[in-house]
């Protein structure tokens, strides 16, 4: 049925849980439910069809080593759930530009020698899909990247607050250039902003206005320690703050910007890759009774997004199968917070299964 060859930029947690996932996943049956897992099979595609091609970090204990090593080498701390052999990709030296922080600086010193000629490695692995997951507030050096994925002539999923899919600029440039792209900002399968958002219609269908809402996190993993430095958060506000208000507005309800506070909180170093969430909605029932909602949420973060990104990896090649350009509307709605056009996730779904069904990869004869 084909492979699917993809690179990483980033090797960090989420790159250990994409890259552990697939091992862990290889012999599940197609049509079974696992754990974590919205598609074991995807239009045709296993999650074993996906090959690693590339891998991209600037962190001097990772570069030069096999990326089936480098998922496994500190500050990396999510769970280790499955076994990876060696897997025959060297990490390159990527390009720094602003994706250190003076948080991560302190905990990664960057490999030296020059940034590796992307493109080119890109071009000799027939690299199909490649995928983002450098620090959040990495606004150069996304971009840069980008450069690199359109001359080599790959499809993108942008993982992170840096808005590409959600800007024509960017949309017009993949579509010139005959390539797809997914975002941005991944979306966890059960994680703060879905729940969030879930909560959020679930009050205005019940015909409950949203006065108050906020969604505070900790977490203790490189994500969190960068998301120390306030500077770096702006696009992450952004990107939280649309995805649930894009909820409220869709009904045409107003909410004041004050009333509405999503962002990471602090970094919590023992909690290592464990996300808590602290929710709260303020709302009135009926007679104008105040009525409020807090729940706790606790989840690893990296194994959380990673099945997501496992589907949007495989949207991305049906895409390039079919010669789809620019934005793919429905998965980015799906899998992403701030896609080109928010969506119910119920009308994500809807739309990201009708896309799998009529760009199915057909079995040969």
């Amino acid at each position: 049925m084909g492979k699917i060859k993809v690179a990483v930029i980033g090797v960090g947690n989420c790159a250990s849980s994409l890259v552990q996932g697939v091992e862990y996943y290889r012999n599940a049956r197609a049509g079974s439910r696992v754990p974590g897992v919205m598609h074991v099979e995807l239009g045709g595609y296993h999650i074993r069809d996906i090959e690693f091609s590339a891998a991209f970090d600037i962190d001097r204990n990772k570069v030069g080593r096999d990326l089936g090593k480098a998922i496994f080498t500190p500050p990396n701390n999510t769970t280790l759930f499955s076994p990876v052999p060696r897997l025959g990709v060297k990490v390159e030296r990527g390009m720094t530009h602003d994706g250190l922080g003076k948080y991560l600086a302190r905990v990664i010193q960057k490999a030296p020698g020059p940034t590796a000629d992307i493109v080119a490695i890109l071009k000799a692995t027939r690299t199909d899909v490649v995928v983002n997951y450098l620090p959040v507030g990495s606004e150069m050096a996304t971009k840069w990247y980008v450069e690199q994925v359109l001359e080599a002539g790959c499809a993108f999923v942008n993982c992170i607050p840096v808005f590409i899919a959600s800007e024509a600029y960017w949309r017009d440039r993949f579509k010139r250039r005959g390539l797809p792209l997914l975002g941005d900002d991944i979306k966890s399968q059960v994680g703060a902003t879905i729940l969030h958002r879930t909560l959020v219609n679930l009050f205005l269908d019940r015909g409950m206005p949203i006065d108050r809402t906020y969604q505070l996190n900790t977490g203790g993993n490189t994500d969190f320690l960068n998301m120390l430095e306030r500077e770096r958060l702006q696009s992450k506000k952004i990107s939280k703050t649309n995805a649930v208000a894009s909820q409220i507005r869709a009904r045409a309800i107003p909410i004041d910007a004050a009333n509405i506070h999503i962002g990471p909180s602090d970094y919590v170093p023992w909690q290592k890759d464990n996300k808590v969430c602290f929710l709260r909605i303020e709302s009135r029932h009926f007679g104008n009774v105040p009525a409020s909602l807090e729940c706790r949420l606790s989840v690893e973060d990296s194994p959380n997004s990673a099945g997501v990104v496992i589907d949007a990896v495989r949207c991305a090649k049906l895409a390039l199968d079919h010669g789809l350009t620019g934005a793919l509307a429905g998965p980015s709605a799906y899998f992403m917070k701030s896609p080109p056009v928010q969506h119910t996730d119920d009308e994500a779904r809807t739309l990201t299964e009708r896309f799998i069904r009529k760009y199915r990869k057909k079995r040969p004869s």
